[in-house]
């Protein structure tokens, strides 16, 4: 099998925030891509498009649509279990299980690194052998499709690393059609003080809804007080 430890390595600097530090190893990122040839030539002419934006924006600019692309929609999120467990208690125990996976493969987080960005999965990869990280990317391979496909739906030149991705997975990046996304801010706005409640996750929005009126509570019972406090 063809190796690909430097490709990996290759597409989760480019999936990493284009600082003035990452944009200076541009040439790097490319030379390395030619050398190990774990890609086709068609797609590796796609990475060089956007290596190539990568280099010739304003550095402003350039970080300004990494965030805007990344920051600003579920849809293109880079933390995976996001897209999986959304923000349950189960990502929690799935974030604790790949720390172990990564701890056993001998890799260190770097502070504030969180195990499930796609940036630092990409590198636990390349620390295996070709079939073994192949194998690796095939567990997540129905989650890079959605990124891949909300990376499309914005025509994003991002959009070649994560089909790229799947390549080195042995699947073909495929074009489906996603729901609408809300925005990023949308998704977490809290109904108005007063305003009544939110229709979202109502079996009947519209409809009148059942309210459950609560019993007072008798004279007789006495409110306990915590230990010190005054009455």
């Amino acid at each position: 099998m063809t190796p690909m430890t430097l490709t990996l390595r290759v597409l989760a600097h480019l999936l990493s925030y284009p600082d003035a530090g990452l944009r200076e190893h541009l040439p790097e990122f490319r030379a390395a891509l030619a050398e190990e040839k774990a890609l086709s030539a068609g797609r590796t002419a796609e990475l060089d498009a956007l290596l190539n934006r990568l280099s010739g924006s304003r550095a402003l600019l350039a970080e300004e649509v990494y965030v805007e692309t990344f920051d600003r929609g579920r849809g293109t999120a880079l933390h995976l279990f996001e897209h999986v467990h959304g923000d349950s208690r189960d990502r929690g125990q799935a974030m604790v299980d790949l720390l172990k996976t990564y701890e056993q493969a001998g890799l260190c987080m770097s502070p504030g690194e969180l195990p499930d960005h796609l940036t630092v999965l990409l590198e636990y990869a390349s620390t295996q052998p070709p079939a073994q990280a192949q194998a690796f990317l095939r567990e997540i391979t129905h989650i890079l499709q959605l990124i891949f496909n909300a990376l499309l739906k914005r025509q994003s030149t991002y959009a070649s690393v994560l089909a790229a991705i799947l390549d080195l997975a042995g699947e073909m990046a495929q074009v489906v059609k996603l729901p609408d996304e809300l925005a990023l801010d949308d998704s977490w706005e809290e109904p108005p003080a007063f305003s009544g409640c939110s229709i979202r996750g109502q079996s009947s929005p519209g409809q009148p809804q059942p309210i459950v009126v609560m019993k007072p509570r008798s004279s007789s019972t006495t409110e306990q007080r915590p230990q010190g406090a005054s009455s």
